[in-house]
């Protein structure tokens, strides 16, 4: 299991990518806003949210998104991937969860 400085320092690269991400798209499209633990991106338009945050007890991401919510174990590999075995990818599911909930296609 990962210690709580690397979980830190992953889970905070994670952060920025997202966030640079969405500042990459049309502001009238989609929002987003860090703090701490979790980032919330917005669609403007509908008003939707997608939330990733950090479950620090477990060393994960919780990604709530069209409907559900995904938690996201870092494998050997570095990618973070869901626990459930469903083959969901960390950024790919985010990308469906924003591109469903507002049209556009965030590129990481």
């Amino acid at each position: 299991m990962l210690d709580e400085a690397t979980y830190s320092t992953l889970t905070s690269k994670v952060f920025k990518r997202l966030l640079a991400s969405v500042d990459a798209a049309d502001p009238d499209l989609l929002e987003a806003d860090g703090g701490g633990d979790m980032v919330t991106i917005t669609a403007v338009k509908t008003g939707e949210k997608v939330i990733v945050n950090t479950q620090r007890a477990v060393k994960q991401i919780w990604v709530a998104g069209r409907g559900e919510g995904v938690h996201f174990s870092l494998e050997p590999s570095g990618a973070w991937v869901d626990d459930k075995g469903r083959g969901l990818e960390l950024y790919a599911w985010v990308k469906s969860c924003v591109e469903a909930a507002s049209g556009v296609a965030l590129s990481f």
